[in-house]
């Protein structure tokens, strides 16, 4: 079943899963901003054998088709042959662009997922999905976050773009607007394209650390590919468990950081009168990117 997500249910809190299951995870150890220590040596050899089998297979998918900022990025992480250990990683973060890693369970609650963001901490969940879920997860785990995600925070311009977002959406939570911000954080963080001089290139980590969709994001005829505009990202729709519909693509880094440079609260208040728009919508005047040639 194909679900168009019509809420901000991507930022999921602590208490339900948009299906209705139980989170996943141990937060018995959580401290007050849901951290926990990452116990790496309690990671089994089948964990780490499977987290060798998963970046491989990502490793040999991504180069030519991701972009040159997070290729540059993984292979100085030193990452391919056990699970990491995030204090490592988070010394030549923060040397890099001042930011962190902190473990966490699982899903976090908005407000503590924005208020790390905002002081330049990024949250990545410490389990590993089991083997029967090798193609496909629902809820975001080690390999995910930290494949997929934390490469591209060695670069000062996302970086700095990832904590204007976390602090936006502060200020969202207490304007009834996190709706129109999860549609942006999905749509450039999690699914995002970039126009390069070499073609499309993927930024998103949901691509990025998915088996399928970083072939399909670039050379498939079936998705739109639009020039981000924020607040027509904001109006759009999101599929949550297929492929997307639409891809928004960016220039660079520098043009997301400007877009999340004015005060967002004119958009929401013109987004609150108008009716959200559909995950394959195109608008008038807009032009369809053509895919790369496969």
């Amino acid at each position: 079943m194909n679900t168009t997500v019509d809420q901000a249910d991507f930022f999921k809190t602590l208490t339900e899963k948009s299906d209705g299951g139980t989170l996943r995870g141990d937060y018995s150890g959580c401290d007050a901003n849901y951290v926990v220590q990452q116990d790496w040596s309690a990671y089994t050899p089948e964990q780490h054998e499977l987290w060798r089998r998963l970046y491989q297979r990502q490793a040999k998918l991504v180069p030519g088709r991701a972009c040159e900022e997070f290729i540059k990025s993984l292979a100085a992480m030193n990452a391919a042959d056990e699970l990491p250990r995030f204090d490592r990683t988070t010394e030549a973060l923060y040397k890099a662009t001042k930011w962190e890693i902190v473990a966490v369970p699982g899903l976090i609650p908005d407000l503590t997922f924005f208020q790390h963001l905002a002081n330049r901490r990024f949250p990545v969940t410490v389990w590993l999905r089991n083997p029967e879920e090798f193609d496909y997860i629902v809820e975001p785990d080690v390999f995910h976050d930290f494949f997929g995600h934390v490469p591209l925070l060695f670069d000062p311009v996302f970086a700095d773009y990832l904590q204007k977002f976390g602090q936006g959406g502060l200020k969202a939570l207490d304007q009834d607007a996190l709706t129109y911000l999860a549609r942006l954080y999905w749509y450039t963080v999690e699914f995002g394209l970039m126009h390069t001089p070499q073609g499309l290139r993927i930024y998103g980590a949901g691509i990025l650390s998915s088996g399928g969709e970083v072939e399909y994001s670039l050379t498939n005829p079936a998705p739109r590919r639009v020039a981000m505009e924020v607040e027509r990202v904001m109006r759009t729709q999101y599929k949550i468990d297929s492929y997307q519909e639409t891809y928004f693509v960016i220039r660079d880094f520098q043009q997301l950081f400007d877009a999340t440079e004015p005060d967002f609260t004119p958009y929401y208040d013109r987004l609150k009168q108008v009716e959200a728009l559909p995950a394959n919508a195109l608008l008038p005047g807009e032009t369809n990117i053509a895919p790369n040639l496969a």
